[in-house]
């Protein structure tokens, strides 16, 4: 049964415990090519690496392209409501919590796309 994920940690070790952590970079690498802003994440990346990778784009995205960062969440299909609950006034934390989402979200699919 799927279980949401409290933070990305937990995402990380789900993914791992369900040996799907290489199908989960793959789906995240996908959408962020789909949305044209790639970030070619190695299969051999260790995870704090992966979420800082990640943390890193959403940032400079949110930072200098912002319509390709509201794509990327449309492309994604991040929901709408959980972002508008977020606190945009520290750049950084925001990200890391957008991070959040979307790993999350493609955590989803990837758990769903290999139960059915």
């Amino acid at each position: 049964m799927y279980k949401a994920p409290s933070n990305i940690d937990d995402l990380i070790n789900q993914s791992e415990e369900n040996h799907l952590y290489f199908k989960l970079i793959e789906q995240t690498n996908k959408d962020f090519a789909l949305a044209n802003e790639p970030v070619d994440i190695p299969l051999d990346i260790f995870p704090f690496q992966f979420k800082e990778l990640v943390h890193e784009k959403i940032y400079k995205l949110i930072q200098y392209k912002f319509a390709e960062y509201l794509n990327l969440l449309y492309i994604i299909d991040v929901s709408e409501s959980e972002i508008k609950k977020l606190d945009g006034s520290d750049l950084v934390e925001l990200a890391e919590q957008v991070t959040f989402l979307i790993l999350k979200r493609e955590w989803q699919k990837v758990w769903f796309r290999n139960r059915m």
